[in-house]
């Protein structure tokens, strides 16, 4: 098969592999489309991945092509979303069915091999079957709109909220969809310059402010950036006694002076902390709400797909969104149509 293998940092290679063995309790997805996340541009050119070689991706769809046991045969040639992290199922957490809080987690696309190849192994256990009418470019998304559900949910957004969400990437424009399917009042996306207000007030139907304007105080600040600005807006966003939700991946230390620690303080800020998405295999979680809401067409997917490649071009992807070469959202790969 042909998948891009990272050597070493900066060091992605478009080559010939062999394809994964299938074992017990496990599948092989040929894999349609893959999705490149923010989180894919500082593995790739600046951290590297758990151990090289790795091939990366773990935002992806496709169609089961094999199964290992007779038993999930019935999977073959189903249309398939794939939630990444693999669980010990042995840890505290994992003890209480909180799979995304797992110590020690294996995970598709950064721990083991991902989605940018033709064929991925993945557990049966962690298979999202959808309906054949669904697409699979859009079903390429199902992860960063589970993380986004996830962050809404701690939020607890009520009838009639006010919400802000900082931050304008592909995870932070799907919260703002579930924060209006929840009944939000308005929703506000902040970002730091015009770069996509088009995108965001035209296709998505939000208001949209930079970070340095003048904001009315809301009852609920998703922080979907991760830096101490987005930060010390969030806080100065956020009314008394309202709710905040930190998102945002630290790309480095985060400092907060004296008097961003007292408005926390002084304001009664109920602050929490999310990662990644609730999972457990044909029960009710994050992923099958994202998978009933794509089944019945309830989300505004093809606005956020903003770039499409192919496979061979995916180098121009990663570079597109390396170096902010033009506004994007949501860069994907369609690796076999």
């Amino acid at each position: 098969m042909k998948a891009y293998s990272l050597k070493a940092v900066g060091d992605l290679r478009f080559e010939e592999m062999s394809i994964p063995v299938c074992k017990t309790g496990w599948c092989l997805v040929k894999v349609k489309y893959v999705g490149i996340c923010s989180s894919d541009i500082p593995r790739i050119f600046q951290k590297g991945t758990y151990h090289f070689p790795t091939i990366p991706g773990h935002e992806f769809s496709g169609v089961v092509d094999s199964v290992a046991d007779k038993e999930n045969e019935a999977l073959v040639g189903k249309k398939v979303g794939v939630f990444p992290l693999i669980p010990c199922k042995k840890c505290e957490a994992c003890k209480r069915g909180k799979y995304e809080m797992c110590e020690h987690y294996d995970y598709i696309g950064s721990r083991r091999d991902g989605g940018f190849a033709d064929y991925v192994a993945v557990p049966i256990w962690n298979l999202i079957v959808l309906d054949d009418t669904v697409s699979l470019k859009d079903a390429a998304t199902m992860e960063p709109f589970a993380v986004a559900l996830h962050a809404i949910k701690k939020a607890s957004i009520k009838q009639n909220d006010s919400v802000c969400i900082i931050g304008t990437g592909m995870i932070a424009l799907a919260a703002g969809q579930w924060a209006r399917r929840m009944g939000a009042k308005s929703v506000t996306i902040i970002g730091r310059s015009n770069y996509k207000r088009n995108l965001i007030e035209k296709s998505l139907g939000f208001k949209y402010q930079t970070i340095n304007d003048e904001i009315e105080c809301v009852d609920a600040v998703i922080e979907a950036v991760g830096s101490t600005e987005a930060i010390d807006r969030s806080i100065k966003t956020v009314r008394a006694g309202g709710r905040l939700v930190l998102m945002g991946n630290p790309s480095g230390d985060i400092n907060l002076d004296q008097n961003t620690y007292w408005r926390i303080l002084r304001k009664q800020i109920n602050l929490v902390g999310t990662w990644n998405s609730s999972y457990e295999y044909n029960q009710p979680c994050d992923w099958t709400e994202v998978r009933d809401a794509f089944n019945n067409n309830e989300l505004e997917v093809e606005p956020l797909i903003t770039h499409v490649f192919n496979k061979e071009s995916l180098m121009d992807g990663l570079n597109l969104m390396r170096e902010h070469k033009e506004p994007y959202c949501k860069v994907m790969v369609a690796w076999e149509k």
